[in-house]
Parts: C-alpha cells; sequence; structure tokens
C-alpha cells in the first residue's frame, strides 16, 4: 500500500513512514526548545503508525542545523534520544548538514498487527466513529501564545511534546477497528480523509467530542496537532472491553458512519449541518 494512509505498507507488513519539520513552517523556537523539536519530529512520525494499528521497530533522521547556533545539536539529539526511550523506538542512524533553516526528517519503520494494518478506507455505514482523547487543545495553547498569553499547562505539553497513542491504536486494531488515522491535521479534515477512502460519510454528535484543556468545541472540531486517534469500529462493546482490558481510558464515541460523503453535525433543533474540513495552521505565519 503506497500513498493514501498514515505510512505505506510493504511485503511481509513492514510499515515505513515519513514526516519533515522545518523551523518557520512548523515550529518556532520562541515557543519550542530544541529538545521539544526532536521530541516532536519522532513523536509525530510514531504516531502515524500508531494509526496503522502498529508497532515501532526503529526511526533514522536527517537534520539541517543552522550555522552559529551552539549547543542545538545537542539539544536536539537529547530530545530525540528521550523520545525514541520513552516512546520505544530505537533511533539508529541518520545524517547532518550545515543549510539555512532548522530541519528535521524523520523515518520510521515498524511492524503491522497480525490482523493486517488498519487502513483509511475500511469504515462501512452503521461503524460507530471513536476518538481517543481530548481535542483542541494544541490550536488552543498556539493562540494563547501568539497573543502573548500563557496558555494552559497542560495544552502546552500536548502541543510541544505530543505523545503518539501507539498502545491505543494496536488496541482499537484488536477490537475490530475498520479505519483509522491520526489527528494530526484536525477533525473534520482527518475523519474526511477516512470518509473520502471508505466511500462513507459520517454524522457526529458535536456534545459528545472531548474537548482538550483551555479549548472550545471549535477548536476541537478544527484544531490540529493533537496526535490523539479517531477510528471507527462496528462493536462499540468489543472496543470498550478491549480497552478496558489494557488498563487504557475509554475512547469517546462521538458519531456514526453513514452513507453519503460528507461530514456533518447534529443540531439541537434535529437537523444536520455540514462539517466542511478545516484544520491545522502552521505555527509561523
Amino acid at each position: 500500500m503506497g500513498v493514501g494512509d498514515d505510512t505505506a505498507v510493504l511485503d511481509g507488513g513492514l510499515l515505513f513512514a515519513t514526516d519533515v519539520l522545518t523551523e518557520g513552517v512548523h515550529f518556532d523556537l520562541r515557543w519550542s526548545t530544541p529538545a521539544d523539536v526532536g521530541w516532536k519530529a519522532l513523536a509525530v512520525n510514531l504516531s502515524d503508525v500508531a494509526a496503522m494499528g502498529g508497532t515501532p521497530r526503529a526511526a533514522v533522521c536527517g537534520v539541517v542545523l543552522v550555522a552559529g547556533r551552539k549547543g542545538e545539536a545537542d539539544e536536539l539529539l537529547g530530545g530525540l534520544m528521550a523520545a525514541a526511550t520513552e516512546l520505544g523506538c530505537p533511533l539508529v542512524g541518520g545524517d547532518t548538514v550545515v543549510g539555512t533553516a532548522l530541519t528535521l526528517t524523520v523515518s520510521v519503520v515498524g511492524d503491522a498487527p497480525e490482523g493486517g494494518a488498519v487502513l483509511r478506507s475500511g469504515a462501512r455505514p452503521g461503524d460507530s466513529v471513536f476518538v481517543t482523547g481530548p481535542l483542541g487543545g494544541g490550536r488552543a495553547a498556539l493562540a494563547a501564545l501568539r497573543r502573548g498569553e500563557e496558555p494552559d499547562p497542560v495544552a502546552l505539553v500536548r502541543l510541544q511534546r505530543p505523545v503518539p497513542r501507539l498502545v491505543e491504536g494496536r488496541t482499537a486494531a484488536a477490537a475490530g477497528a475498520t479505519a483509522m488515522i491520526d489527528l494530526s491535521d484536525g477533525l473534520s479534515s482527518d475523519l474526511a480523509h477516512i470518509c473520502r477512502e471508505s466511500g462513507v460519510g459520517a454524522l457526529l454528535q458535536p456534545s459528545a467530542v472531548p474537548v482538550g484543556p483551555g479549548a472550545t468545541v471549535d477548536e476541537a472540531l478544527a484544531g490540529g496537532d493533537d496526535y490523539e486517534l479517531c477510528f471507527t469500529a462496528p462493536d462499540p462493546v468489543a472496543v470498550a472491553e478491549a480497552f478496558v482490558a489494557a488498563g487504557l481510558h475509554l475512547p469517546a464515541p462521538i458519531g456514526t458512519v453513514i452513507a453519503g460523503g460528507e461530514v456533518l453535525l447534529t443540531t439541537p433543533g434535529g437537523g444536520t449541518w455540514p462539517l466542511p474540513p478545516s484544520g491545522w495552521e502552521h505555527p509561523v505565519e
């Protein structure tokens, strides 16, 4: 499986993903340390592995350093190695060059679950839609920083050092998840990817969407940079039992897969309203 999912899937179930983070586009060193950037560069790749229900095996990292910024390389490496240790994915190699903008490119390989990788294309009408945790915190923290305000401390940590939901992804896969994606760009945008790839629509209950610290419902629907997982599954009981058995917080059921091609919200009057794809804006304008 090539382009179209969170990772490629090679023969034998090997997962392969890569992401690039560039200063002035994906992060701002006024608000994140080089160690934070190193952590996040690996974490966002592992989130892609989580979205396939997979287990990471190893990673490599290419870094473009800016000349004259003493100590930055060591800080970056410290963040990368901390993430590699805490998230269970050894960093086994890479490359370093000098250029005009600090840039990290991480590539990760991993293993698909026994039943095969969970793609974006398997959702079917009648499936329930779940998210693994609260949304909107990353966007809310960034908005506060841009305004010169103090963000919610929990939201700030989620923005700077996200934790990929690797165990949750494997648990969802084992519980029969039919489609899954990581929420990097925002629920409205990322769920639309599942709907497009699966040829279905979705009907969401806005009041059921868990809202992150310091965030609003609108930010939860279209925030991005959350790195929770959104997945669909036909049996909510099996999902709940699997997450309880794994000692995890229950994922929030937020809606249902329907026929059609749109993501819709229910309204207080019993009607529906389209939820257009909208999401993450780069941290630096």
